[in-house]
């Protein structure tokens, strides 16, 4: 759609909106903007008002917008194959599979979906299964940790450790069991950096026994908790739940849909710890957002017990668009061009930049601590830096507003914690330059000095 100049056009598109529309995680928005196109790390809206996108869309516009070769690798494939499902194959699905393997540094094989929330539903049937398949029904349990976000279907939404999120939709999906989150600012164990000793980690096997081993299948989470205010753990944390999942013989699901395809820095998210998931999922930078793809990769020797005999032995799983071939081709290019242009190693630059230049912010008497992984990071607001206590919702939305007033959106954990809405989230495009960057941060710097 082309720039909106007449107001009257403008007023028109809006009266549809509020008549058609039922938009997402919004209550009631009668005054939405409307965006009418994008390049690189900004977007227009129809009034002709430019906004450099702070959060890459919705995490997950990785690349930026207007990418000509993206749109031109979605057109040739819609013209040659347009769509054939995944109970065959195609070239595009063959491709993105192997390359996909190839950037976990291992073997996997990969089962196409649409978004992460089906990723992490395709995850918990397999580890189901597979332990039926062993002998081990029992196992059916899955720990995740509160504060994470893992989807929004009943099962992943069971998974998710956001209350908010979950009124008035339980009961929802059964068998998921939350640990605290790694969260040392607001440590749930009361201890201090010199004083720590792991207790967020060492809450897996305490849960593994209470539950008991014989009942628990996998654990899930994310390297780093994003959408529930971006909370990093210590450098230790990921390998000490490693260890104590294979002491009792526990799976470990990773769930890479925002930090994975380079916006931690490294390919994914995990690699910064060292560790090797039975399962990985993906999904939003996998496309860049340039079409709907996920995929949950499953260590191949996993895969092989799904070859037994019996009419019950293989996944019985099935989703339409999962694999579609024009998804498959746009996320192949989009994965050459993070290869091309070296927008991993970009990103992880992008995200030291972005620290230096936060460091005025940092200083700000309401601003508690700004966590960052890779390039993305976690302001967290608060009413004082003795207390603690979480800034209002009125100083949040005051920031945001005058963030965006200045021609930058940023994010933050809104529907997580009820009294915890309190952190802003920045995860620009991987092609954001240093200039967007100076931007972001003089922005940001106004805004927390005008509260």
């Amino acid at each position: 759609m082309s720039q909106i100049e007449d107001a009257g056009s403008k007023e028109d598109l809006l009266a549809k909106d509020r008549k058609y529309v039922w938009h997402h995680m919004s209550p009631h928005n009668d005054n939405p903007m409307i965006f009418a196109s994008g390049e690189g790390s900004w977007i227009t809206d129809v009034d002709g008002n430019r906004y450099l996108d702070g959060m890459s869309g919705l995490w997950c516009v990785n690349v930026g917008h207007g990418r000509e070769e993206i749109a031109q690798a979605a057109y040739q494939q819609m013209k040659t194959l347009a769509y054939s499902p995944m109970s065959q194959s195609h070239e595009p699905g063959i491709q993105l599979a192997e390359k996909i393997s190839d950037w976990l540094d291992g073997e996997y094989r990969i089962f196409f979906s649409n978004s992460g929330s089906d990723a992490n539903e395709v995850a918990f049937k397999i580890v189901r299964q597979y332990f039926h398949q062993k002998g081990e029904g029992t196992r059916y349990k899955f720990i995740s940790r509160y504060r994470a976000y893992h989807g929004n279907s009943m099962g992943a939404l069971g998974a998710t450790g956001q209350s908010s999120r979950k009124i008035k939709y339980e009961p929802l999906g059964t068998g998921f069991v939350h640990v605290p989150p790694p969260y040392c600012y607001r440590c749930p164990f009361g201890q201090k950096h010199d004083t720590c000793a792991m207790q967020c980690a060492k809450a897996y096997e305490d849960t593994i026994i209470a539950e008991g081993p014989e009942t628990v299948a996998a654990v899930i989470l994310e390297p780093v908790i994003t959408g529930g205010g971006v909370i990093v753990p210590q450098d230790e944390y990921l390998a000490k739940v490693r260890s104590i999942c294979d002491k009792y013989g526990v799976l470990m699901i990773v769930d890479e849909v925002i930090c994975g395809v380079g916006r931690s820095g490294k390919r994914f998210g995990h690699q910064n710890y060292n560790v090797k998931p039975e399962i990985v999922t993906m999904a939003k930078g996998l496309t860049s957002a340039y079409a709907p793809l996920s995929a949950t990769a499953v260590r191949a020797d996993f895969y092989e017990s799904f070859k037994a005999p019996g009419a019950t032995s293989h996944l019985r799983h099935v989703n339409t668009f999962g694999g579609n071939p024009v998804s498959c081709a746009v996320a192949l290019e989009n994965m050459n061009i993070l290869e091309r242009e070296g927008l991993v190693a970009r990103a992880a630059e992008l995200g030291e930049k972005l620290r230096e230049k936060l460091s005025i912010v940092a200083a700000h008497p309401n601003v508690g601590e700004i966590r960052y992984f890779g390039f993305m990071c976690g302001i967290e607001m608060v009413e004082d830096r003795v207390s603690k206590t979480p800034a209002s919702a009125d100083k949040v939305l005051r920031v945001l507003q005058s963030c965006k007033q200045q021609g930058l959106i940023v994010g933050k954990n809104g529907d997580t914690v009820p009294g915890y809405a309190n952190i802003l989230t920045i995860a620009p495009p991987f092609v954001t330059s240093e200039e967007e960057l100076d931007f972001i941060a003089s922005t940001l710097e106004n805004a927390f000095a005008n509260l």
